[in-house]
């Protein structure tokens, strides 16, 4: 039996099935990597495969955006088109979800993050996404928060409209329908 962060042998072949094939329909996020590197890795590391297998199932689609020539890793983001399904209604962090009196979410976007083994994509990491292709463009994605911003109560928040990368701010506190995050994994 796999312990809790490793896949069963049956998930972790349906999952490296899933990314090759989404990698190999969307080769322009992913100038000359070669899938056959990307699984050796994922291979090695049994805990990231089981982060990426989280990202998969809340609809972060995630695919290999990038290659760190210097540490050796491969970078995925969530690609989906719009924010995740399973990761939206949540506030920005616990402090935030502490602070509502009433009608609270379900959960916060930074403790779901830590949990799946993921980060927040930074402002400057989805500016990056976008110049792959057009995401968010019915939703928007809280985005990591500089920590001058959050200990004033805001949050930030990244969607595109009219063809342009837009960048919010808003009380950490909310939560909507159309918003979730995306999360970066590096492997």
């Amino acid at each position: 039996m796999a312990n809790k962060k490793e896949l069963l042998s049956k998930q972790r072949e349906e999952l490296l099935r899933t990314l090759k094939t989404r990698f190999e329909q969307n080769l322009q996020r992913h100038k000359g990597l070669e899938w056959a590197s990307v699984q050796a890795r994922l291979e090695a590391n049994p805990e990231k495969l089981w982060s990426l297998n989280e990202m998969e199932k809340t609809g972060g689609e995630p695919d290999v955006v990038g290659h760190d020539k210097k540490t050796g890793e491969y970078i995925f983001y969530d690609c989906s088109a719009e924010s995740p399904k399973a990761r939206r209604s949540a506030c920005y962090d616990r402090e935030a979800l502490n602070a509502r009196k009433e009608n609270k979410p379900k959960a916060n976007a930074v403790d779901m993050a830590v949990a799946m083994g993921i980060e927040l994509l930074t402002e400057d990491e989805y500016r990056e996404l976008q110049k792959l292709g057009e995401f968010d463009t019915k939703t928007s994605s809280w985005v990591k928060t500089p920590d001058a911003i959050r200990d004033l109560g805001g949050a930030l928040f990244c969607d595109r409209r009219y063809n342009t990368v837009f960048l919010y701010h808003n009380g950490a506190e909310s939560y909507y329908a159309a918003r979730g995050f995306r999360g970066v994994l590096k492997v």
